[in-house]
């Protein structure tokens, strides 16, 4: 299917959930991994806000895209950000959603205001 990629640049997007290992399989425990690269791959939680609206996202990252200095509840910018359509059935019943995945994830600098 088709990657769409995402403009971040007028949003404002915080870190809720930490970079933690991404599991391919429950059952087997195993983690997930780039299939070109081979390198592992990492979830994250983000709430995502802009235009008034806000939406939770879950992204995957890999692991040499997470840089130090991320914090909870900090803005964040999401580098090559893209959203990817996804279907499947699964025990019989059909699924979809919306799968993101960005290159890097860095702290967002933070600008003040000069009225501040």
């Amino acid at each position: 299917m088709r990657s769409i990629r995402v403009e971040t640049s007028g949003a404002t997007v915080l870190l809720t959930e930490a970079p933690e290992p991404k599991v391919k399989d429950r059952q087997t425990g195993e983690i997930a991994k780039d299939v070109q690269s081979g390198e592992t791959l990492m979830r994250l939680g983000v709430v995502y806000l802009d235009g008034g609206e806000s939406s939770l996202l879950q992204v995957t990252v890999p692991e040499s895209g997470v840089t130090e200095g991320l914090a909870l509840g900090a803005p964040v910018t999401l580098i090559g950000l893209i959203a990817r359509p996804w279907e499947s059935v699964f025990n019989g019943q059909q699924r979809h959603g919306i799968a993101f995945r960005a290159e890097a994830i860095a702290p967002a600098a933070i600008s003040v205001g000069a009225g501040a």
